[in-house]
């Protein structure tokens, strides 16, 4: 049983297109941000005159998720910026939140804080970032700021494909895994995700190809090594893209007299360590190697009331194989060590016991950094109303999602579901 005391609803949300160069298109990101939050409204079914209702009598708030706009495209108080995708959004409070990759997922988690304590009836969420305004050298550079720059990121040619290749190097130490193995797991998870994302008509790699052969070998010209072990398959991809939510406390769903609407079960946040190095030396004593990406999971399952066994599907930060891989273990799909068991026997495929990332993941739908938490969240809704079309897990009551930023430093997960 949940030891939640008031619940959050879940009115409906939306995602753009993770394919699209809205920078290549001429348009600047408050296009962007207006497509996402009208489909999002309407997916939702509330609209700006509602919201101008709610506001009229300070029942409506706003969270914007956004890494890093200020080396991006030059831009910073993005909380503002919803007033400029409509004037039903004057005199909203509304903010930005940020927490690297994870960055949503903060902007999220405020929202949902706000309902609980029962400050707000209805909160928009939105997450976004336009990452190919640069080239890659320059994104690379930038994205190492979700690391200790001054010492893991600045002057390190991709900095992130080297610490999640230093997480596969510590997974294959603790656990002693054989390293053909686990590499030939990773290139299963790559390949899954990327099988999933021709499902997903949202996704950025929808029509793009990728193999097992082609995963697997890595150090060729087509799939060169990037970081240690790690090869470009094993990596997300740069995106622009934006997500939205819209959440409701009971007391408006009655109001209204909706029913039948997704809630927010349960919910994880805790912070590891911000250098790689101390993350891995804080694992000693640990079965996990990543041990507070476990305690969030649990976190999680005992606000909800819930075990692994409740869960019918996953969405996870793959933003690199080797972090989908931790996560299997976390989630408590297998046991620590025995992740390559549950990749082999196909329990995470799309057709499996426990599937993860039927949307594609990081790796296959995109991973627009402010925005990939959100998007996650979006998925789950999708799936446990049934509105999820091509890539519709059959049956699923109740989805969990992990979003992290940085090295795994911020650790956040959801669970949503039917009542």
């Amino acid at each position: 049983m949940s030891i939640m005391k008031n619940k959050v609803y879940i009115l409906g949300g939306a995602q753009t297109d993770f394919e699209r160069n809205w920078t290549k298109e001429g348009k600047t990101f408050i296009a962007m941000l207006k497509e996402a939050v009208e489909d999002g409204f309407k997916d939702a079914g509330f609209t700006m005159d509602e919201m101008v209702r709610l506001n009229k009598e300070n029942r409506v708030c706003a969270f914007v998720g956004n890494f890093i706009a200020e080396l991006y495209i030059s831009q910073g108080h993005l909380g503002a910026f919803l007033t400029e995708v409509s004037p039903a959004f004057y005199g909203v409070p509304s903010g930005r939140y940020e927490a690297a990759c994870a960055s949503s997922s903060v902007a999220l988690d405020a929202a949902i804080t706000k309902i609980l304590a029962e400050e707000y009836d209805v909160c928009v969420v939105v997450g976004w970032e336009v990452m190919k305004s640069v080239n890659s050298k320059i994104g690379g550079d930038i994205l190492g700021r979700a690391a200790y720059y001054e010492k893991e990121g600045k002057g390190i040619d991709l900095p992130f494909p080297k610490l999640f290749g230093r997480l596969a190097d510590a997974t294959i130490e603790k656990y002693g895994l054989d390293q053909e193995r686990y590499l030939n797991a990773l290139a299963r998870i790559s390949t899954i995700n990327y099988s999933n994302a021709k499902r997903n008509p949202l996704a950025q790699t929808r029509k793009w190809f990728m193999s097992y052969e082609e995963a697997s070998h890595r150090g060729t010209e087509s799939n060169p090594n990037v970081g240690g072990l790690l090869g470009v398959s094993d990596c997300s991809q740069v995106t622009d893209g934006a997500a939205v939510v819209v959440l409701c406390s009971e007391k408006y769903m009655q109001e209204m007299g909706l029913k039948d609407k997704a809630v927010v079960k349960g919910y994880g946040h805790r912070v590891a360590p911000m250098l790689f190095d101390k993350k891995i030396a804080d694992n000693t004593d640990s079965e996990y190697v990543l041990p507070w990406t476990r305690q969030a999971c649990l976190d999680a399952y005992k606000r909800a009331g819930l075990t692994v066994d409740d869960i019918d599907v996953f969405e996870t930060h793959d933003c690199f194989s080797s972090s989908e891989f931790a996560a299997i273990s976390a989630f408590g799909i297998a046991e620590p060590g025995k992740e390559c068991e549950a990749v082999e026997n196909g329990v995470i495929a799309f057709d499996g016991a426990k599937p993860i990332n039927p949307s594609g993941g990081l790796i296959g739908c995109g991973h627009p950094v402010g925005a990939s938490g959100a998007r996650m969240f979006v998925d789950l809704y999708k799936q446990v109303t049934g509105k999820a079309g091509g890539y519709q897990v059959e049956g699923a009551k109740n989805g969990m999602m992990l979003n992290i930023g940085g090295s795994a430093t911020t650790n956040y997960v959801f669970i949503v579901g039917k009542e």
